[in-house]
């Protein structure tokens, strides 16, 4: 055999071969490598749109979270301030109530006073007429003397 003839041989064959994988072998391998590199970045995007949602919202919820802070400091400064207002409402009513409590006390005793010294005065004007009696050894009509007696009575 001649060397030449086989290395031409091998040289169709080697052709024949670099064809059929052209036309049957190489299409699905790059076909299946390009959809692949199309699923790598795809799943490249979807990690980098999920990275940037979660952001956004980690900051939507730091956010909400300081706002919701705010309102709740809000509503406890406004509960603490109904809570004060309430106090001295009580306070002042407490105040009425007392000076109220006082004033009808103020009256009962000048009526209590008033009533003891209307005791004593008719106490006085009878010893008066009992001592005028005594002194006198008569009999004194208070009725014919009763703005003798009055008069007296008011003096003491």
């Amino acid at each position: 055999m001649n060397i030449n003839l086989t290395i031409i041989g091998q040289a169709i064959a080697f052709f024949l071969f670099v064809v059929f994988c052209m036309k049957y072998v190489w299409p699905p391998i790059t076909g299946a490598l390009a959809e692949r590199k199309k699923k790598i970045a795809e799943g490249l995007d979807a990690a980098d749109r999920a990275e940037r949602d979660l952001k956004l919202a980690q900051e939507k919820a730091a956010n909400d979270m300081r706002a919701s802070k705010e309102e709740a400091a809000a509503i406890i400064e406004q509960a603490n301030k109904r809570a004060n207002q309430i106090i001295e409402e009580a306070k002042q009513q407490a105040r009425v109530e007392a000076n109220r409590v006082k004033a009808s006390a103020e009256a009962e005793l000048e009526q209590e006073i008033n009533r003891a010294k209307e005791a004593l005065r008719a106490q006085v004007g009878a010893l008066a007429i009992a001592g005028a009696e005594k002194i006198l050894e008569a009999s004194v009509d208070e009725k014919a003397h009763a703005q003798l007696v009055e008069k007296l009575a008011a003096e003491l």
